[in-house]
């Protein structure tokens, strides 16, 4: 078989300039963007750029930009597969090694947009930077020596969609580049630049995107007739919600082709759905899970025990503490148990048990403390939630901070409630429900102790 290649050179104007070429922008952004342009006519070429000195340049640009793309999971229920070439990247760059090309795209007038995934350590502002010595600079700033020759040039700005998993990614990214241009004295018009001829927009993506598919690739070759060693799969489900001016949207109009990409005034709402959602549903249910013999996501979603406990969780303790519409929020929470009941991925309940303590006051406490404030009551499922948390760490299978699992498997319930350094306040209030939970569960078994709690 030959490999994956153009069968003639690609058309399409550089309007996106990408850093990073993982599995998680090419399942997500450029998946986008390949329909935009078959979809809708669109000519939304991009140039994808490397973060890091070792990555896939080389074996993107063997390839001419292509990759296949799978899609697979539950939609409404049915099982689904999609299967398509992604055509979108018209090039790829290792700015390590070929610096000047990389500069060179700041000269392009059609050059518009700058997306970027380079992990939550990604968007980071670091002192004493050497501006000569690129390799050793941060990801803002080498992308501040970018837009300073962007600047010199005479063009506009550029609409920024940053994709790192950290809160206010734009407002961080701005700061930090701002931050560069004092130390390196660029001057107050280039910063005036900078924030009028710029936008910084903040984002949240979702989606799990699998990655390559060792364990069926060279059968997917078979398949479909040619190599392609960049192969990336992801489940149906997309959500990226973009917080800026909407008339930015008419630019790379993905709502034209039915794309769930929502522009909004404030992002803080959607982050707090899916942390309490998605997240929250996760770390409330997986550790019960665990003590009741389960492996796997999807096992837990085939149990019925286990699925009522997370399902009433979610809609009858979860979504009464969230702020926006119920429609909106129940359809969200459906949307998450489908995504949780997908064949095509296997969940491991113990990767997701990693770090739990941390976990759950990000993403189930909240949900805990609303509730009460709002109705009086305990949200019985979430705190029993806590002692099943209680519990499991007790057990050899907790994978945390050595110390964190040294005091949780031995405390008692009370010294844990009181920790403040690990929730944040004082959870002494609890103890009567937590400790009862926890003495069911270690008498009655989780799930004679589960039942107790589910309608």
């Amino acid at each position: 078989m030959e490999r994956l290649k153009r069968t003639e050179k690609c058309a399409l104007t550089e309007r996106v300039l990408q850093f990073g070429e993982g599995n998680f922008l090419r399942g997500f952004v450029d998946w986008m963007i390949d329909k935009l342009n078959k979809e809708n006519g669109g000519d939304y070429g991009v140039v994808v750029v490397q973060p890091l000195q070792n990555g896939l340049i080389d074996a993107i640009n063997e390839q001419d930009g292509l990759y296949s793309l799978y899609l697979r999971g539950l939609l409404n229920g049915d099982r689904v597969e999609e299967t398509r070439v992604v055509e979108c990247i018209t090039r790829g760059i290792n700015p390590y090694v070929n610096t000047d090309e990389f500069f060179a795209c700041a000269e392009n007038p059609d050059l518009r947009f700058i997306v970027s995934n380079t992990t939550e350590a990604g968007i980071e502002y670091k002192p004493n930077q050497n501006k000569n010595d690129f390799s050793a600079l941060t990801f803002p700033g080498r992308l501040t020596l970018f837009m300073k020759k962007r600047y010199d040039t005479g063009l506009d700005g550029f609409i920024f969609l940053p994709c790192e998993l950290i809160d206010k990614n734009g407002d961080c990214l701005k700061e930090c580049i701002l931050k560069y241009s004092k130390d390196w004295d660029f001057g107050s018009d280039f910063e005036k630049w900078v924030n009028e001829k710029n936008y910084f927009t903040n984002t949240l993506v979702d989606r799990i995107v699998t990655g390559y598919p060792r364990d069926n690739a060279k059968e997917m070759e078979k398949k479909y007739g040619y190599l392609d060693n960049i192969i990336d799969t992801a489940e149906i489900f997309h959500l990226w919600v973009i917080e800026g001016d909407s008339k930015l949207a008419e630019e790379i109009p993905f709502h034209k082709i039915g794309l769930n990409v929502l522009w909004t005034d404030d992002v803080t709402p959607y982050k707090k759905r899916k942390v309490r959602i998605l997240n929250g549903a996760h770390t409330m249910m997986v550790l019960a899970a665990h003590l009741a013999g389960l492996e796997t996501v999807r096992e837990a979603m085939e149990d019925e025990l286990v699925y009522k406990f997370m399902e009433q969780g979610i809609f009858k303790e979860i979504i009464p503490t969230l702020d926006l519409p119920k429609n909106e929020l129940e359809e969200f929470a459906n949307d998450v148990i489908e995504r949780f009941k997908n064949p095509f991925i296997k969940h491991y309940l113990l990767s997701i048990a990693l770090n739990s303590v941390s976990k759950y006051r990000v993403r189930v406490l909240p949900s805990v403390l609303s509730y009460i404030k709002e109705t009086g009551k305990e949200p019985k499922r979430l705190v029993f939630s806590l002692a099943a948390l209680i519990a499991f760490y007790r057990t050899d299978a907790a994978n945390d901070d050595a110390s964190v699992m040294e005091f949780m498997k031995t405390a008692s319930v009370k010294d844990i409630l009181s920790n403040r350094e690990y929730w944040g306040e004082d959870l002494t209030f609890l103890i009567p429900s937590v400790e009862k939970y926890v003495l069911s569960i270690e008498q009655d078994g989780i799930r004679e102790a589960m039942e107790k709690v589910v309608d």
